[in-house]
């Protein structure tokens, strides 16, 4: 069965983990501004590697390692194009080689820096952008996904620039840790689906949140989903303030001991009990929690 198929007869899919936490502790140097983009300039055996341990782990969708690659981030026209194009070559191949049939999700990600709606720009500078980026990995993706967006506008900015290529879209937002279930902006999961009511969205997530605010955000996000598919991939992190500048993969609040593959799988079970569809994991969820996963959604272990 395809996971479109699976998605279709309403079923469950399982989303890999958090590719840039992933590649940190497989020894990529996370100092620098290109983050999980120096992997593909240095060491794309490594993403490879990556992308391989999370579909062994059973996840049937896996997000390219195009979060870092913005034409914003590398500027340099035909870097930025090597960067998206070696992204989307490297997941497709490890998507090949997997023992099950699996889908590649082309990564759109904030523009200007992660959890800051502060710093989100108006659609008209915002649309070439993401366009730019949507042409470099459109033949190698079977999805664009808009992640760890922060305010409805930003979302809708990914949104519409992604619909102008022909594939499915997906959105998810990033939500304030303070457990509202509200984006980081403050808006509500449901006034942030509004925006994008004009356009083909197939399925509304939250990600790269703790699974707290996840868990509070789902009776909104299945209320706002109206019959598509809707999950969450939260990261492992301690709660983010919101006054906290976070540079991507930099001075990030540390992983939580209590979110091993058994205490992730915990609350992922809550989000499969509300109804949610889409599973997985953003930074610090590993292959072995992904494993964990699997093995839930399978039915090998007690939930």
């Amino acid at each position: 069965m395809t996971p479109w198929t699976k998605l279709e007869q309403g079923h469950a899919l399982l989303l890999d983990g958090g590719m840039g936490q992933e590649l940190v502790a497989r020894g990529v140097d996370n100092s620098t501004g290109l983050w999980s983009a120096e992997a593909l300039i240095h060491q794309p055996e490594l993403v490879r590697d990556a992308h391989t341990a999370f579909l062994d782990a059973g996840a049937e969708l896996i997000i390219a390692n195009t979060y870092a690659s913005t034409i914003r981030r590398v500027p340099e026209r035909d870097t930025f194009e090597r960067l998206n194009r070696t992204a989307g070559e490297l997941a497709r191949a490890a998507v090949a080689d997997a023992d099950h049939p699996a889908l590649v999700a082309g990564s759109l990600p904030p523009m200007f820096g992660s959890y800051r709606p502060d710093q989100v720009r108006e659609e008209a500078e915002l649309l070439p952008m993401y366009r730019a980026q949507c042409a470099v990995q459109a033949p190698y993706v079977d999805l664009f996904l808009c992640e760890t967006m922060s305010t409805a506008g930003e979302g809708r900015a990914a949104a519409k620039a992604a619909a102008e290529f022909g594939k499915p879209v997906w959105v998810s937002w990033t939500l304030s840790d303070d457990q509202s279930g509200r984006l980081r902006s403050g808006e509500s999961v449901p006034a942030a689906a509004q925006a994008l009511e004009d356009l083909e969205v197939s399925a509304l997530l939250v990600n790269c949140t703790i699974p707290e605010a996840a868990t509070a955000a789902m009776p909104a996000l299945a209320q706002a989903a109206a019959g598509r598919p809707y999950g969450a991939y939260p990261n492992g992190f301690h709660p983010i303030d919101s006054q906290v500048g976070v540079n991507d993969g930099a001075d990030v609040p540390g992983a939580r001991e209590d979110l091993d593959p058994a205490g992730f799988a915990g609350f992922a079970q809550t989000w499969l009990d509300a109804g949610a569809r889409l599973i997985g994991g953003c930074c610090e969820v590993h292959p072995s929690h992904i494993a964990e996963l699997r093995r839930r959604l399978d039915g090998s272990v007690a939930a």
